[in-house]
Formats: C-alpha cells, structure tokens, sequence
C-alpha cells in the first residue's frame, strides 16, 4: 500500500514512539489523525505535522468511536492504524513489606496495552473492512506495538511482559483473522529507545543501558521505529509478523 494520500491513526501519537510515527507518516503524504489521552499535547504534534487531534482513551468504545468519527470526517475513512499508545509499570509480586502486589496495577496495564489495542483495532477493522479493495485486495495495514519485555521480562515486569506477550500472541490470528477482508496485521517489539520517558533518567543510567546493547551499542532512534512502521505499510507480504527492532539486546533479569 502506497501511504501517500491515505488516511492513518496513532494511537499515542502524541509523544515518544507514536509521535515519531505520526511525524513520519506525514512526511510521506498520509493523512495523520493523532489519538491520544494528551488532548494538549496531541494538538500540538497535529498542529506541526498539518493533520488532526483526536482525545482518545483506547479503552473506552465511545472514546474510540468518537475519535475515528472525527478523523473521519477530516481525511475519509482510516486505511492504516499504528497501535503505539501504551503504560508501563514494576511491581514485584512481593514487595519488600511483604504485601502481595495490588492486583488493581496488574488490570491497569493489561488494559491499557492489550485490551485497548483490540479495542481501537476490531472498531478501526470493521470500518476498514467496508472500504473498497485496493490493488492487489488489500484494504488496510494496522501495526501494534510490543517489546522486547514480551519476551525477556524483567524482575517487576509481570503485568508489563504479559500485556505485550499478549500483542505478541493476538498478531498471527488476527492477521489470519482479517486476511478475509484484505487488512494485513504486524507487530514490532521495540528494545531501549531514546524516548521522553527514558531520557529522564539519569545521564551515567542512560549510558549503562546503551552499552548493553550489542550494536549499535547506542539507544535506538524514534525515527528507526517510525520508519519501520511505516515499511510494514509499504510491504505488501509482510503480514502476521513481529519483529525485534532492538540491536541485538536481550534483556538480563534485572
């Protein structure tokens, strides 16, 4: 599918990962709808990129229609979705007070990163699937995005790990799922990556973790992730994939 000319959604495409996708689809013609909880933050990045802000909490059906109704009515029906919204979280199971960990953090995460990514992708599908075929049958490209924690999970990363081993799991069935309807399905497990969040850590911390990547022994870049995204889009026999975009790293316990 050629991204020119057609109409995307990023979920958490006001910052980090998502933004950077947003930026990149953008600059290669797509109509981009910028979902995100961060309605401020989310006008701004739209502002920039010449597309449109939609408020969006993915786990919220009426959130998510509204916000695919808007995006709608600005670029036309959404031929590509980039699942990137998403919360991380470490509790170990036994704290050091010796308190099981709360259960109410493990549902939040699991939530968020797995149930509301298959929230936002059977709404954004079922309108995708009405679309009239492009070249070849192909009606759409949704990408979600995992981690590499799906499979090294570190100490603490329960409910994180299991919310992106879930997105790892559901890839493969719902590509096989939607295939019937021309919408091919991707995940990239993303490693460490120079993110917001991440560069808020301290400067020898940020290093430490660097150097633990076999090569590039650096960060990944944001725009490496965007631009793989957005490959996925452009390859028409990529489909029920998912791929480490992680410099060889595989993360040790802690």
């Amino acid at each position: 599918m050629k991204i020119e000319g057609q109409a995307a959604l990023v979920t958490g495409g006001a910052s980090g990962l998502g933004e950077a996708t947003a930026r990149e689809l953008a600059r290669l013609g797509a109509k981009v709808a910028v979902l995100d909880v961060n309605a401020a933050l989310a006008e701004k990045v739209a502002a920039d990129i010449g597309g449109i802000a939609c408020a969006c909490d993915i786990t919220n059906t009426d959130s998510v229609n509204a916000a695919l109704d808007k995006a709608a009515a600005a670029h036309g029906p959404a031929r590509i979705l980039m699942n990137v919204a998403g919360i991380g979280s470490a509790k170990r199971i036994v704290g050091k007070d010796g308190n099981p960990a709360p259960l109410e953090d493990f549902v939040r995460v699991v939530n968020v990163n797995l149930i509301g990514a298959y929230n936002i992708s059977r709404l954004y599908a079922a309108q995708c699937a009405k679309l009239d075929p492009l070249e070849g049958g192909e009606r759409g490209a949704m990408m979600f995005t995992a981690s590499v924690a799906a499979f090294d999970g570190q100490v603490g990363q329960q409910a994180y790990s299991a919310s992106k081993g879930g997105l790892v799991g559901m890839t493969l069935p719902m590509a096989r799922d939607l295939a019937q309807h021309g919408i091919r399905v991707c995940t990239i497990a993303p490693g460490l990556f120079a993110t917001p969040l991440l560069k808020e850590l301290p400067e020898p911390v940020q290093q430490s973790l660097a150097a633990s990547i076999p090569f590039p022994p650096r960060l990944g870049k944001p725009s490496e992730f965007a631009e793989l995204a957005c490959h996925f889009v452009t390859n028409g026999h990529l489909n029920g994939e998912v791929i480490r975009l992680d410099g060889a790293l595989r993360m040790a316990p802690r």
